[in-house]
């Protein structure tokens, strides 16, 4: 089921491709009210017996036990993600958001796969095995994705902003991963282009 819900997860994938070919504005346009549904029908399920039993009936198997816990009431994974590509695509440079976003669905699945698989060390709440899968996906995602003058400095933000990434996605923190991944990432790419790169119009791309 892991590889299930992971194979679905990597359908996201198409969300940072297809913003490649869209300006900030057409993918606010889809993705907002796309978001707003989804986290709609998240909501509902917990108060409509019919929603909830379709929704259950559609995609129960796919829901980890906190996503069907009716007292606390949680969003699922899927509505996370929309929330993230919206959040991302509304705050950060279009190149920033097509890696941080890359990372997120390339590298939580390596490192899920790799961790359930080969996971024997500790590394804060998840194994050190996984973590390097993370890192070492996530290095091939900034070799992949599109750079502005393609630096070495803007290859270094991108593996510095990974490693950040797989020590949040390994923190044991109240905030689902889906949003604190590519969030973390983000913003230290944003922050280290500022700071290292100034010259260089982050903006200019896309």
């Amino acid at each position: 089921m892991e590889l299930v819900r992971k194979g679905i997860h990597l359908c996201s994938l198409l969300i940072p491709i297809l913003y490649f070919f869209l300006s900030k504005e057409q993918a606010l346009k889809i993705l907002i009210p796309l978001t707003a549904i989804i986290i709609l029908v998240d909501i509902t399920r917990y108060y409509s017996k019919p929603v909830q039993r379709v929704f259950m009936e559609t995609f129960g198997a796919l829901l980890r036990k906190h996503e069907t816990d009716s007292a606390r009431k949680r969003l699922n994974g899927a509505s996370y993600v929309m929330i993230s590509a919206t959040l991302c695509v509304l705050l950060f440079p279009k190149l920033v958001t097509i890696t941080s976003f890359s990372v997120l669905i390339i590298c939580d699945l390596t490192a899920a796969l790799i961790g359930l698989r080969f996971g024997k060390r500790k590394f804060f709440s998840k194994s050190l095995e996984g973590s390097l899968a993370f890192f070492v996906s996530g290095m091939f995602v900034v070799l992949l994705t599109p750079k502005i003058g393609n630096l070495f400095t803007e290859y270094l933000i991108g593996f510095v902003a990974v490693a950040i990434g797989a020590v949040v996605e390994a923190l044991s923190i109240t905030i689902d991963d889906n949003l604190s991944i590519p969030l973390s990432v983000g913003v230290t790419m944003w922050a280290m282009y500022s700071i290292f790169i100034p010259s260089l119009n982050i903006y200019h791309f896309g």
